[in-house]
């Protein structure tokens, strides 16, 4: 059951992430800035089409690495896996609903990045300084979710050894 709740997390970020990549990438100029000097020019300059199309490659690439482990889960396709988690085990339910909440974390992490590269390139209007708080908060989301990994796994682990 609550990994369903993760797929709708997940495809919800996935609409969101690519209705902000576009979003910014209407809004950016043909030449942009990856950072800023200390006295706030913008430095690492890069081609709009090459920072778009780098983001759909990293974008592509996140979610087949995340999603690989759960489709295979679901799928059957990994024997190994599907011994470990079967059909009914409630730890099979918690580890597929980690691994597509997880995949929702990395897609809203790449709209921040996307974000961010537009806040650098359109300072007059959205200063980075006001969302530093995203900045903090998404990062520390992953670490969070590598230790409910970390629990989950504790947790299947002691249901084996008790078996």
């Amino acid at each position: 059951m609550y990994y369903r709740f993760g797929k709708v997390f997940y495809f919800t970020s996935v609409f969101f992430f690519i209705f902000l990549l576009l979003y910014f990438y209407s809004g950016l100029s043909d030449t942009i800035g990856l950072g800023l000097d200390e006295d706030n020019s913008i430095t690492r300059l890069l081609e709009k089409q090459t920072f778009f199309y780098g983001m759909i490659a990293a974008f592509l690439v996140l979610n087949a690495v995340v999603l690989f482990t759960p489709k295979s889960i679901e799928t059957k396709a990994n024997k190994r896996l599907h011994r470990i988690f079967p059909i009914g085990d409630p730890y099979r339910d918690y580890i597929l609903a980690w691994f597509y909440s997880f995949g929702g974390i990395v897609n809203l992490n790449l709209a921040l990045m996307a974000f961010f590269v537009y806040s650098i390139n359109n300072q007059e209007v959205i200063a980075t300084s006001q969302f530093t708080f995203f900045f903090y908060l998404l990062p520390a989301l992953l670490v969070i979710w590598g230790v409910g990994l970390f629990v989950i796994l504790m947790g299947k682990f002691k249901q084996v050894k008790g078996a």
